[in-house]
This record gives C-alpha cells, sequence and structure tokens, in this order.
C-alpha cells in the first residue's frame, strides 16, 4: 500500500494502482474516453490516446493522463486544478474538430461518450477545424456498420477485439493525421476474420462501430400486403431491455415485452425458448451418441455464431468437434416455415420470420447460404435488443404500462431449461438436465447444476450421472475459448462437453444488449433474473415441454433423424485467417 494526496485528501491504495483507480476510491470522477477497464479482469487499455483524463502532479512539469499514470509513495495530485479541467476540454475541441457535424442522426445518439464528456466540460461549440476520414462506410458485413469519420483512436475497439477475444482483425493503420483504426490493409470486415462478436461495438465511444440498422427492414415487413410477419424473442432479451426504459437490469418483463411486439403489428409473438428446447433435444442425443462411440470428443455446443466463425477460422482443423446443431433462432425459422406454415395455410414465401436477439453476430449468421432447406432462407430479419427498444419508442408505446400478454403458442411453449439459454453455463446445464435422464432413464433429484455456473471465464465441473463421471468445461469470451481450443489441440483435453459463447457472461452481455459500460454488476443481475425465471417454471427439462414432443410426434419423428437433420443441423468450413 502506498499514501497518496488526492484534492488534499490522503488515501491508501495499492501500489499498483493508477491515479484513475485511486481517484475512483474517493467517489472523484475524472473524465476518460479511452480507457477501457472490461468487467474487473484487469484489462485496461493504457495507450492513454485521447489525454481527456489529464491531471496535475506535484513536481511534473506536464499534466498526466490519470488512466496509465502509476500511483508512488507521497504522490500529491490535482484533478479539479482549472489548468487541467481547461486542457481537457480542450483535448475535447480538439476531438470534435475532426468528427462529422450530423451526429443527431447517429444510432448512439444518447449513449455517445464524446457526447457526454462534452457535455459535462462545457463544450458548446466548435473552435477548430480537422480533417474527417473519407474511408468509405462499411456495411459489408450485414452485421457491424464501421464509420472511420467517427474514431477517436481511443483503440478500444482494438483492445477488445486482439487482448480480450483475441481475434486480431483491427489495428492502427496509416501515420500522423491520416491514421484510422481498422483491418489490415483497409480491407471490408467481411473479407476478414471478424467474427462480428459486437463487442468492439459495445465498448466503442462513439457512433464508429454500431451495429447495422435493420429496423427500416422490419417497418417495410409490417407494411407489406399479404405477408405473414412472425417474431422471436430470445431469452437474454427479456431480462434486459427493461433498462432503455429505465427498469433496473434483470427485471423481467417478458409479458411487457410480448404485448408490445403485438402491438407494433407482428401476426405471431413466439418465444426462441420454445427452439432452445428443440436444440436440446437434438444436442442432447448427439452428445449422448458421441460419449456411447467415444468419438470427436470433447462435443462443443455451437449455439453462438461468433464463436462458430473463430474456430472456422482459428481452429479449421478441430471442426470435426462442434455439435453440428443449428442455433435455436435458426432452428425456430425452420420450424416456422416447415412445420407452422403448413399447419396454418401459409405459404412458405409469404412468411416473414423476425428474430429479435441480443447479439450483432445473428445478423451475419442469418445471411449464411447454408442456413436454408429447400431454398427458403430459416430466418429473414434480425434485429438487436437496443433495435427493438428503438422501434418501441419509435410507435409512441408505453412500455412501463403495457399489460402483459403471453406468447403465441404452439411455438411459444417452454420450459425453464430453454431460458437459462441466456447466460453463461445456461446451455450445458440445459443439456445436463435432459442427457443425464436419458442416459439413466431415471428422474433427477435435482435440474440444477450448480457448478456450471457463474462468472468466472473459465470454469469445469464434473457431473455424475449414473456409473458415468461427465467432465464439463464452460468459458465465456474468445479468449478463454482460445484457451480450452489449444489444449484440445494439444491433446491435453479431459472434457467430455464444453459450452462456449463470445460475449462477458453470455448472451446477457452480448453485443446488441444495452450497454453495460464493463459494469459486471449488471451482467450478475440480469443472470439472477434469467434464473428466477427457471426456478418460476413447473417444468424445467427440454425433453418434457409437451409442445415439443408434439413437433416429434406429428412432424420431426425423432432426435437425430433424417428431417431433424436436414431441417436442424448445419455444416462448418474452413475460413482464411
Amino acid at each position: 500500500m502506498v499514501n497518496v494526496t488526492i484534492n488534499n485528501k490522503t488515501i491508501q491504495v495499492p501500489e499498483d494502482y493508477t491515479i484513475l483507480q485511486a481517484a475512483e476510491t474517493l467517489n472523484i470522477k475524472i473524465p476518460t474516453l479511452c480507457h477501457l477497464d472490461l468487467h474487473n479482469i484487469k484489462m485496461v487499455n493504457k495507450v492513454a490516446s485521447c489525454r481527456a483524463c489529464v491531471v496535475e502532479v506535484e513536481g511534473r512539469r506536464n499534466l498526466a493522463p490519470s488512466c496509465s499514470t502509476p500511483v508512488f509513495e507521497g504522490m500529491k495530485i490535482k484533478t479539479d486544478s482549472l489548468r487541467a479541467i481547461r486542457a481537457r476540454r480542450t483535448m475535447v475541441e480538439l476531438l470534435i474538430s475532426d468528427h462529422p457535424k450530423d451526429c443527431l442522426v447517429c444510432l448512439k445518439n444518447g449513449e455517445c461518450e464524446l457526447q457526454s464528456i462534452s457535455h459535462d466540460l462545457g463544450v458548446k461549440q466548435i473552435r477548430f477545424e480537422g480533417e474527417m476520414s473519407t474511408y468509405p462506410v462499411d456495411m459489408t458485413s450485414k452485421a457491424i456498420y464501421r464509420d472511420s469519420s467517427k474514431c477517436i483512436l481511443c483503440r478500444r475497439c482494438e483492445t477488445m477485439c486482439n487482448d480480450v477475444q483475441t481475434v486480431h482483425a483491427l489495428s492502427g493503420l496509416d501515420r500522423g493525421f491520416g491514421t484510422v483504426v481498422g483491418p489490415a490493409f483497409h480491407a471490408p470486415l467481411n473479407e476478414t476474420v471478424c467474427t462480428f462478436c459486437g463487442q468492439c461495438v459495445a465498448v466503442c465511444p462513439t457512433g464508429a462501430l454500431v451495429e447495422v440498422d435493420n429496423v427500416p427492414k422490419v417497418w417495410r415487413a409490417l407494411e407489406e400486403k399479404g405477408k405473414t410477419v412472425v417474431v422471436q424473442v430470445a431469452p437474454a432479451v427479456r431480462v434486459a431491455i427493461g433498462e432503455l426504459f429505465g427498469m433496473e437490469p434483470g427485471t423481467v418483463v417478458t409479458g411487457k415485452l410480448v404485448s408490445a411486439l403485438k402491438n407494433l403489428g407482428f401476426d405471431y409473438v413466439f418465444d426462441t425458448d420454445f427452439a432452445a428446447d428443440l436444440t436440446i433435444m437434438e444436442e442432447a442425443h448427439e452428445m449422448i451418441e458421441r460419449i456411447k462411440e467415444n468419438k470427436n470428443l470433447p462435443i462443443l455446443t455451437s449455439c453462438c455464431p461468433a464463436w462458430v466463425k473463430f474456430f472456422e477460422h482459428q481452429f479449421p482443423d478441430l471442426l470435426d468437434i462442434p455439435s453440428t446443431c443449428k442455433s435455436p433462432h435458426e432452428m425456430f425459422g425452420a420450424v416456422t416455415k416447415h412445420y407452422f406454415a403448413q399447419k396454418m395455410g401459409i405459404p412458405e414465401k409469404d412468411m416473414i420470420v423476425v428474430s429479435v436477439m441480443p447479439c450483432v453476430a445473428k445478423k451475419y449468421e442469418a445471411e449464411r447460404p447454408e442456413l436454408e432447406f429447400g431454398g427458403v432462407k430459416d430466418v429473414d430479419i434480425v434485429i438487436t435488443t437496443r433495435e427493438l427498444g428503438r422501434m418501441i419508442k419509435e410507435a409512441g408505446i408505453n412500455f412501463n404500462m403495457l399489460d402483459d400478454e403471453e406468447y403465441d403458442n404452439p411455438l411459444g411453449e417452454s420450459t425453464g431449461a430453454a431460458v437459462i439459454f441466456g447466460t453463461t453455463g445456461g446451455v450445458i446445464e440445459a443439456a445436463l438436465r435432459t442427457a443425464a435422464e436419458m442416459i439413466t432413464g431415471n428422474e433427477l433429484e435435482s435440474v440444477d447444476f450448480h457448478a456450471v455456473r457463474g462468472l468466472a471465464g473459465l470454469r469445469e465441473a464434473q457431473v455424475q450421472v449414473g456409473d458415468l463421471t461427465l467432465n464439463i468445461a464452460v468459458a465465456h469470451g474468445l479468449g478463454n475459448a482460445r484457451t480450452l481450443l489449444e489444449s484440445i489441440r494439444r491433446g491435453e483435453s479431459k472434457y467430455h462437453a464444453i459450452e462456449i459463447m463470445a460475449c462477458p457472461g453470455g448472451c446477457i452481455g452480448g453485443g446488441g444488449q444495452p450497454y453495460h459500460h464493463g459494469n459486471l454488476e449488471i451482467l450478475r443481475q440480469r443472470a439472477a433474473g434469467i434464473y428466477a425465471i427457471d426456478e418460476n417454471f413447473t417444468i424445467r427439462k427440454s425433453h418434457e415441454n409437451p409442445a415439443i414432443q408434439e413437433l416429434y410426434a406429428k412432424f420431426l419423428g425423432e432426435p437425430g433423424g433424417e428431417l431433424s437433420h436436414k431441417l436442424l443441423h448445419t455444416s462448418y468450413f474452413e475460413r482464411k485467417k
């Protein structure tokens, strides 16, 4: 511990603290833009490029960036001196000088940290004239919208992509005033190793990186005559969308969400949880078969499209071990268009499936050519939680005052096992609930597998299923996924099954969710909301869902059967690094 004095107050802090961290212990707010401290895992962006956090340090002639300057014994700091405040204001004015003047139309308007810090520092006019980037806007990925003219070179996206996710799709390019952050050789994102996880979008402080806006497509679909527009909602959405309307993180708003979607004009409002139960039927069957044959182990979950693209690029030699199951929302699309449409007498071409997802990568996933059957795409349009929030506000719907309504059936019926898909560890726990009973033929005494829960980046557990001891691993974040896959590649894996999600916390921390700004407590609250829903379900095992049982009896046949493989399974491809 060292003694430091900040604004005439002396405190003790750990010797590895920065000035910014020390100031936070006194509840002193220092503005930051480039600083990135992600989920308390000590992954801090230390380039100190924006200089918006400068402070005065006694004995030092130049102002010090508080985010990257370590404390030392006897250090005396002034965070509120006129010199520091003026310098911060000037730095922000210089950043704005290179910024587009039409920021009111930016998708991050209201969430833009550059706007917020400008307001806090009293920046009311643009004193300097700069030169904006002339690079074209990149929408090639169908998922992420990249506008270099709004980039302030904070390098947060680069830190997230390279140091946390270990994807290495972004870096600083060119020199001097022409410097920009982007893919090597200015390649469009769809020609890179980018996984479209959206975590760069989640940490970008401006509108340089946002999701591709599909809201206009949805409005047009709802207006198109002769079309039946079906919407499905992912489990993580119901514990996060309330934040966009002033509610606490983790507030369960399922009923209001259904009501809002019906008010928007969707013909049918269904639950992706139904397809999560369906996924478990297929994935648990696949897992049991592989364990019996001791072949292609460990089986890896395949619900996350960013994770799928990651292993296609980075680990093509392991393409035989991920589950071949489509993700739940793609399974839902296939069943909707080839079962529900038939049941309702609606031509497949006249049915439009819209997915509301916590994920940016789902937009890209829906465009994968193999995710179709008989020339019909499984899912037509994907919007994020944030986009749905904007639609509700555009329509003038008072979300907080809506009455609760129920999902439509038969594709709205689900179990507690399905809803926990929304948080890290949930997919493997749901699979265990079904696989354990399939293997033993006995009913579980408890369906809760607490060993796979939590927010640690890497977790492992041993689960006793009859005479079989299942070795399970769970990872969230692609950097943690890399650690596991490298151990598999070296032949060191002892696991039977591994769940991997690209985003922190799983889908609750998805790139399309309300911005959580690295606050781990928000993710904990969302996860708590997910588990609370599960605990309140009467049926908590996927194979006991009567609607799923009926689907197999009347249409699919059996898990792993011929029709199931055609509609519900997919294949993977080696991609260039």
